[in-house]
Parts: C-alpha cells; structure tokens; sequence
C-alpha cells in the first residue's frame, strides 16, 4: 500500500456564510516534522521571449509576464504549499493517494503548479487553465520530500480561490476534474472528494476510465469512487463542522481559530506530520478593497501567530523569514538528489525553536510570552479589520513594511 499522504487541510468559506461580503481561506500544511517553510515574496516581471523557468525538477517555458506574488514553501524546492497573487488569487495544494500510482521520474511538482498557477492565473478560472495545460504538457512527478533514502510520490489536489469564486481541482496523472464553488463552506484535505458534481474535467477524462475498467458508463459518474482506492474516499473534514457554526460569521479569526484545533485533527502535530506553515486570507468581494494574507512562517499555528501582508509596489522583503539559499551548491540541485540535508532555518524558526522549549520548560514564562504573542495578533487583526471597513482608499505608504514589522516585533519578543 502507498505510503498516506501527508493530512493537510484547506478550506474556504463564501457569503452567506463569511462575514460582510468577504472571501475567507485557510490552510493548513502538514509536512515531514523537520522540514522548515519560509515565506517569500516576487515581484511582477517580464520576461525575454523563449526564456525558460527552471521549476523543482524541470525546466519549462516561460511566460511573456509573471504576476507578483507571496509564497509560503518548504525552502529546499521552487513551488509552494500555498499562496497568493497580486490580483487576488489565492492557490493551495494538497498530497492525495488515487488507485494509480504517482510517477517517480521527475516532472512537475503538485508544489510548483501552485506557484505556476499564482504567476500565471489573473483569476482563479485562469490559475485552473493554467495548472491543467501544465499537466497536459509535462505531467506530475518526482520526490515530494527532500529524502535521498526513499521516493515519496503523490497525485495532486487544488484549491483555487478568488473574489469571486472557487474551484476545487483533483487530479491523477494528467487526468483531472473540477467544481465551481460560490456560497458556502467547503474543505479539502488528502483524499479525492469530488463526487457526481463536476463542473470542468479532462476532455478524455471519461473514455480512459472506461479503458481502464473503473467505469461502466451506466452509472453516474463520481469521480471519487472511481479515482479512489477502496477504502479512501469517506467524509473529510472535521474542520468544516467548525465553520459552519459560526453561523455567517466566519471571520480571519474564526479560520485561525480551526487551523489552531488539534482536537480535531485539522492541527497536525503526529509522529511522521507537523503543521509547519498557515496561511489564511480574506479576498473582499468587492474589488475597491484590498485582499490581506496571513502568514505564520512557522511550525504549529498553535504555538504561531498570523501576520499580515497587502501587495502593493515595492513591499518590503523580510530576510527574517526566508531561508538561506545554497545557489547551485543545494544538495536539492544535484543528482543525485538529497544526499545531504543542509540546515535550512531562517531567522523566525530558529526564535521559535528557543520559545518552543521555553514553552516545554517554564510553563509560566512559556504562557505568559503567548499571551503576548497572541495580543500581537490580535493588534494585526483589528488593524487590517479597520484597513477593510473603511471609506477611503487605503494609502499604500502604510502597508509597505506590514509584514515586515509584524515578523520584526515578533522577533524583539523572543529576544
């Protein structure tokens, strides 16, 4: 049997369910528990015509034009966990076992079609263009871990987020299906989910699984059931419960608060897994508003405080959170692969280490430093909950060091 996919959890939530006309989404990304996430920043760009992007593994073609965009990824690869674009696009990728197998010869990442989808997608319908013709083009694969003892090889599954709407995206080898989502609250975590509802798919989607003998063609066709492995496809999300009790009033904080719960699971904290990054952002509906990302950049958003970034031009970059680079001295670069690990901590991470096993320690010194941390915040929140309720348009001057302050005082804390 494969080996199970890492449980991360993503979730978005849609009037009426959300509060005054906004977009909430959230995820969770459950990793190896060593493995360091930083939080990175690329402005918009043009570039030469012919000109190729090396991704994780391969190199492909690249775009006349790439849009800004806001990372958080492991730091020993090119794609992301999850992300955001200047235009209010938001993409999140999870880890899903189906009955075939996942290719081990190196294409594309599930990780670098996030980032792919974010410079290249103005909307989320676009991201999703963008992610299939990739699939089509190179297909997935290659190491999801950076482990040059064994190769941990998976199918990808989307959430693609915008102003406007969402599309859940699943897919398996370069075969793939999709659903439209509008209102309500919805979750995906590392199993398939999309079941009779399908909204875009693989042109020959249905004729392969027919060939294959997964389908007969009389019954509906549910994509779940025929992608899943036997026993895979059961309800998914604890999470989901959660938000739908805040009754119409999921806010940052109502998603913050699930990606905290570890009663549910939805916080990973095992002995293979680890919530090593989240991220939530809140996409008002209406455009004259900007969209805010919250970014931990580091492990267990229950031990993490979510700090906030606007794109607007020139936004300050925060080395703090960014890992150190290695160029083409990474072990990740050469083949073969992974054949040492080189110490990948930034700055943050290393202060959290410190607070972690002050918090294991001192347990009155540990609480007293999260209250803190939490009123850090929560001072955040309020802010940008002031920047999207009022009248006038926001100055960017004001947001230009927001999230490199937020890490900076988050820093002078731990010191």
């Amino acid at each position: 049997r494969m080996a199970a996919a890492p449980p991360s959890y993503c979730f978005v939530a849609f009037p009426p369910c959300s509060k005054d006309g906004l977009v909430v989404f959230g995820k969770n990304s459950a990793r190896p528990r060593d493995e360091v996430q930083e939080v990175v920043y690329f402005a918009a760009a043009a570039h030469d015509p012919g000109s190729k992007v090396e991704c994780t593994y391969i190199e492909i073609e690249q775009v006349p034009k790439t849009h800004a965009i806001v990372l958080s990824r492991p730091s020993w690869l090119w794609g992301a966990e999850m992300g955001a674009n200047e235009h209010g696009v938001c993409v999140a990728n999870e880890a899903v076992v189906t009955r075939e197998p996942a290719s081990e010869s190196e294409a594309l990442l599930g990780m670098d079609l996030v980032r792919l989808g974010l410079e290249r997608g103005a909307t989320a319908k676009e991201a999703l263009d963008v992610i299939v013709a990739l699939l089509e083009e190179h297909g997935q694969g290659g190491n999801y871990y950076e482990d040059g003892s064994s190769c941990h090889t998976f199918q990808s599954a989307f959430l693609i987020v915008d102003r406007n709407e969402a599309w859940i995206l699943e897919t398996s080898g370069k075969y793939w299906a999709a659903e439209k989502i509008t209102e309500g609250v919805k979750c995906i975590c590392n199993q398939l989910s999309l079941t009779t509802k399908i909204d875009a798919e693989h042109p020959e989607l249905r004729n392969y699984v027919r060939s294959q003998g997964w389908w007969n063609g009389d019954s509906d066709f549910n994509f779940s059931e025929v992608f899943s492995l036997a026993d895979d496809h059961l309800a998914c999300c604890s999470g989901r419960e959660s938000l739908e009790k805040q009754g119409g009033d999921v806010s940052a904080q109502a998603m913050i608060d699930v990606l905290r719960d570890k009663d549910s699971g939805v916080c990973v904290d095992s002995e293979s897994f680890l919530t090593t990054a989240s991220i939530v952002s809140v996409l008002p509906q209406d455009p004259s508003f900007p969209c805010v990302h919250y970014f931990t950049g580091t492990p267990d958003p229950s031990r993490s405080i979510f700090k906030p970034f606007i794109f607007v031009d020139d936004v300050k970059s925060v080395p703090k959170v960014q890992s150190p680079s290695f160029g083409n001295d990474d072990p990740a670069k050469k083949i073969p692969r992974f054949q040492e690990k080189p110490d990948r901590r930034h700055e943050l991470y290393k202060a959290h280490e410190w607070a972690r096993s002050l918090l294991e320690n001192d347990q009155d010194k540990g609480q007293k430093l999260m209250r803190i941390m939490l009123d850090l915040e929560k001072q955040g929140l309020e802010a940008m909950e002031d920047i999207l309720t009022r009248t006038e348009v926001l100055d960017p001057a004001e947001v230009v060091d927001l999230f490199y302050d937020c890490v900076d005082t988050e820093l002078k804390f731990f010191k």
